[in-house]
């Protein structure tokens, strides 16, 4: 079962090493990542979900590269061994890294890459399965609008704010119905990113009510950034690990 859920961002500013000289600028946010993560994830599998061109299962062993944003070498998903396909797309490559840096390089996760085909996928087939025979966490990588100020990526939409103000209060909700009737149209207008995945943790959680607990809401640089904790109640609590770095 999916016991909990860490709602995370994807930006790859998030690795200090992209950001360069603007790193504590999100120290913040990645502080609040890095709670998010270690909350729900200690003696549980830990599954990442993020948006990919196609819908893809990922092993431990899946590595991902921000070489695009000038940062050399690879990221581990979760085994940092040989072996494993360079096929992460950049939102799981992120949270490879999240998942890194609250937990250590042998968190064990594996991931799914969200893409159009999903729902009907072999991929959303395997990740229910698992759910079925196994107690799950997921992180969930998504960003709100880019189009929040007049600096963002995608200039400014009136239609912004609002947007992400519906991605907090369904964040807040704890209601997996609440992310399904995110509009994805509207979304892909805004450059909301995280809109795939989202539906997709709607789609595989239990038709319960998590307790929800929203840390981070807030657009730097034109961009909706947020960082949510959904446990299931009367779910057994996650024993503390030290991270294995």
């Amino acid at each position: 079962m999916i016991t909990g859920v860490a709602f995370c961002p994807q930006p790859p500013l998030l690795v200090p090493e992209v950001a360069s000289g603007a790193a504590a600028e999100l120290d913040a946010l990645r502080d609040a990542c890095r709670a998010a993560i270690s909350a729900v994830a200690a003696g549980r599998q830990l599954v990442l979900l993020g948006a990919g061109p196609r819908s893809q299962a990922h092993s431990p062993l899946a590595r991902g590269t921000l070489a695009g944003f000038g940062v050399p070498g690879e990221i581990h998903l979760g085994a940092p061994t040989c072996g494993g396909d360079l096929e992460l797309p950049p939102a799981l490559t992120v949270g490879a890294w999240l998942v890194r840096d609250a937990l250590g390089p042998r968190s064990g996760a594996r991931g799914f890459s969200v893409g159009p085909d999903f729902a009907a996928s072999p991929a959303a087939v395997e990740l229910l399965t698992l759910a079925e025979t196994t107690d799950v966490a997921l992180l969930v990588l998504g960003d709100g609008s880019a189009r929040r100020s007049t600096t963002a990526p995608g200039y400014l939409d009136e239609r912004a704010a609002g947007f992400d103000a519906s991605v907090a209060d369904a964040l807040r909700s704890g209601e997996g119905r609440r992310l399904e009737k995110l509009d994805g149209e509207l979304a892909g207008e805004l450059l909301a990113a995280g809109v795939p995945a989202w539906h997709a943790t709607a789609a595989v959680l239990p038709e319960q009510i998590y307790s929800a607990r929203l840390s981070y809401d807030q657009a730097p640089y034109g961009v909706g950034y947020f960082v949510a904790t959904w446990t299931l109640p009367g779910a057994r609590p996650a024993p503390a690990a030290a991270p294995s770095r």
